[in-house]
């Protein structure tokens, strides 16, 4: 008889959590659901994920005797919270325990817009690993003008792939074009942009020097704990980096 996997049995699992406290009922969900009812929003969330949530003690799902996670809606809604402040306020999960310390809730953090141009958060780990865009697409998906994308092209501010002759783009360089495009409105052009892609250079070469022997480790788990680390670490940065922005722009600000 094979061995059971606990994905596949916390995916059926779903279990009524008794009352405590006085508190109503809940109806207590798995992880495997949990992630079922949040993929549409969030097309990155996984179950290892939500495991280094718990692990970093920001998640504290009841367990079954047969130690299987058994999630409640106030546990799904805090992860959602928890989630939409990584993805929408680029917050480390240092600064998101504080956030949920001091009382914030889902009810503060409103869902991201529906409309398709709107900004996405995108992460170290492809969500569409080789999905690829024509310059049509990405020009239709975000609204800018091919001569934007073009001007990016040549400032080597995103490099895209030539196939068959023509340029495709991926996930990432569609959002930096979505981005840029807001910038555009101001009169921020392609070479203005230099600043931005040098600095992110010198920032991916620090975080690869602190991560580089674990990403390179034989070890799944290794590599695995390496990523996630490495997923934080751009956090942090692009948090220090809006308190860097936001302290000088104080100084420019009647």
């Amino acid at each position: 008889m094979g061995t059971i996997n606990e994905q596949n049995v916390e995916t059926e699992l779903d279990l009524p959590v008794a009352p405590e406290n006085g508190r109503p009922r809940q109806k207590a969900v798995t992880i495997g659901a949990v992630c079922k009812a949040l993929e549409l929003e969030f097309p990155d969330i996984s179950i290892s994920k939500i495991r280094y949530l718990e692990d970093q003690k920001l998640l504290t799902p009841r367990r079954t005797q047969g130690g299987y996670r058994l999630y409640t809606q106030d546990d799904v809604q805090r992860l959602r919270t928890i989630l939409r402040l990584q993805r929408d306020e680029f917050l480390p999960l240092r600064v998101i325990r504080q956030e949920l310390a001091g009382g914030r809730s889902e009810r503060d953090v409103s869902a991201a817009p529906s409309d398709g141009r709107t900004m996405r958060r995108t992460t170290v780990t492809a969500t569409n690993p080789g999905a690829l865009y024509s310059l049509e697409d990405v020009v239709e998906e975000t609204g800018a003008e091919a001569k934007l994308v073009v001007e990016l092209v040549e400032f080597g501010v995103i490099k895209g792939e030539i196939r068959a002759g023509s340029r495709y783009f991926d996930d990432t360089e569609r959002e930096i074009v979505r981005a840029v495009s807001e910038l555009a409105r101001y009169g921020v052009g392609g070479r203005n942009l230099r600043v931005f892609r040098t600095s992110a250079d010198r920032e991916a070469q620090l975080l690869q020097s602190i991560l580089a022997p674990a990403l390179r480790s034989r070890n799944p788990d290794r590599r695995k704990e390496a990523v996630e680390a490495l997923e934080n670490l751009a956090s942090v940065t692009t948090h220090l980096k809006h308190l860097l922005l936001i302290r000088d722009l104080r100084k420019i600000a009647p």
